[in-house]
């Protein structure tokens, strides 16, 4: 009965040690960010090379750029952008008052007009929202 008591508690300790969650191991994670603004040019020329710059705000001091989510769809684009999380258990908040900008070159190609749709999130039905700029080519 003795070692039985022993191999139960030895079975308990282990159970119990090897689920705790103090080995200091940092994790990360990737998720999208909501775009605030877009700056986009008025007009495109074709064949020439723009620069478009998006503005969003970094969460906490664990969220940093990874880059954008671009998807093409005729001449739309769909943009998101991307942030690594790297949770180390000691995330702060930052204050959202000062937009973080990045940009991306942006070829124009053969088409009429682009459409620029930048994720800003879901909305209370779970739908996603964007803030859409359409630019026409010359």
């Amino acid at each position: 009965m003795r070692r039985i008591k022993i191999i139960l508690i030895f079975f308990i300790v282990a159970v119990f040690t090897g689920c705790s969650n103090d080995d200091n191991e940092t994790s990360f994670f990737y998720e999208l960010v909501t775009v605030q603004d877009a700056s986009v040019p008025e007009q495109f020329n074709r064949g020439e090379i723009y620069t478009i710059t998006v503005s969003y705000f970094r969460t906490s001091n664990c969220h940093s750029f990874a880059g954008f989510d671009y998807n093409i769809l005729d001449n739309e684009r769909t943009i998101s952008v991307i942030s690594l999380v790297v949770n180390q258990g000691n995330c702060e908040e930052l204050d959202m008052t000062d937009p973080i900008e990045v940009s991306f070159e942006f070829l124009v190609g053969e088409e009429d007009s682009y459409i620029f749709k930048f994720w800003q999130g879901k909305d209370e039905n779970g739908d996603n929202q964007f803030l859409v700029k359409e630019v026409p080519v010359l």
